[in-house]
């Protein structure tokens, strides 16, 4: 049986299958499927746990020999098998395969796995399991999805989200959310029972000098060319590494270059911000700065932003403050001869 990882714990509410598989790309959605599976085993008297970790080397006779001993210190148990390849080879296929074709009542096996393409589900030991039991595969949140999804896990630490909170969130973290998840348990210890604005986020959590840099960008697509640099000196006197800096304006860079190739093609404004994740409070700057260059002015910014990752590396001569400086003109529409 296949099943969503959002429709997990309504299956672990009653009885439990003998075999579960986890597999997926996303590391906090993943571990969380798993824990799940080890809670519902654990309040049911599944008390003994035990944990093989496949490698190169890995003895697939030594989980058969686990599977046909009896449990040492309880009458049931929950045995784990941690699968990162997702690619057992053909005696690991065989052994999940006969383990799922001869379930024990007392033992439920867990398979944690990475993320299985197309082909591995359709193999032999995929099918096995899933025959036997649950198959949950897990996938990253959508654009759409994930405002919800840091409202939801908000709530679940007693906080309400205000106006733009979540969209500033997972524009900050781009859908990392083992990052968002300690964010917002930080928020959970300053805050209680309590409305969370975005200038309590920008004020109050994580590095600050993280969010500054993203201020600072922000400023250059406003096309505030002395601002961005009064931004930039203030990173600087702050001791912020310049490639933190330079990771934050390619990345907005590289987004907008794609975005204006894009509507060249004929694609709207509004089907760009859905498919790059553009939240509705930033979505008069990315249109502002989308008018203010034309395509191929976009590439020419990419290139200067190479030179600048090379002047930083000291691959090239210059001032790596005085590159940045120059992108972030450039981006701001201030024409200089160093970002042509």
């Amino acid at each position: 049986m296949q099943v969503r990882a959002d429709q997990l714990l309504d299956r672990l509410t009653g009885s439990l299958a003998r075999v579960y598989l986890v597999h997926g790309d996303e590391p906090l959605l993943t571990m969380e499927a798993c824990q799940a599976v080890r809670d519902a085993a654990r309040a049911q008297g599944y008390s003994e746990r035990q944990v093989f970790s496949v490698d190169k080397s890995f003895d697939w006779q030594a989980l058969t020999g686990a599977s046909q001993s009896m449990s040492l210190f309880a009458e049931k148990r929950l045995m784990e098998l941690r699968l990162p390849t997702g690619k057992p080879g053909t005696s690991g296929s065989e052994v999940i395969a006969t383990l799922a074709a001869t379930p024990d009542d007392d033992t439920i096996l867990l398979v944690w796995s990475g993320r299985l393409d197309k082909r591995a589900q359709a193999s032999k030991w995929v099918k096995a399991l899933e025959q036997a039991g649950v198959v949950v595969a897990v996938y990253p949140l959508s654009s759409r999805e994930l405002p919800g999804w840091i409202k939801q896990r908000m709530k679940q630490h007693s906080l309400n989200a205000g106006p733009g909170v979540a969209e500033l969130l997972a524009y900050r973290y781009e859908g990392n959310l083992l990052a968002l998840a300690q964010e917002i348990e930080k928020l959970s210890l300053l805050f209680v029972d309590d409305l969370v604005s975005v200038a309590d986020i920008e004020d109050k959590l994580g590095d600050g000098a993280r969010f500054d840099v993203f201020r600072m960008v922000d400023t250059c697509l406003q096309g505030d060319g002395p601002a961005a640099v009064r931004a930039l000196t203030g990173l600087r006197s702050e001791g912020v590494a310049p490639v933190l800096i330079l990771w934050a304006l390619v990345r907005e860079i590289r987004a907008l270059a794609q975005m204006s190739a894009e509507m060249a093609v004929g694609k709207s404004e509004s089907q760009l911000f859905r498919e790059f994740r553009v939240w509705s409070t930033r979505q008069a700057l990315v249109r502002t700065a989308l008018r203010r260059h034309p395509r191929n002015r976009w590439y020419s910014l990419l290139q200067g932003a190479h030179r600048a990752d090379k002047v930083i590396k000291g691959r090239e001569p210059g001032d790596a403050w005085l590159a940045l400086q120059a992108l972030g003109l450039a981006l701001s529409g201030v024409r200089l001869n160093a970002v042509r």
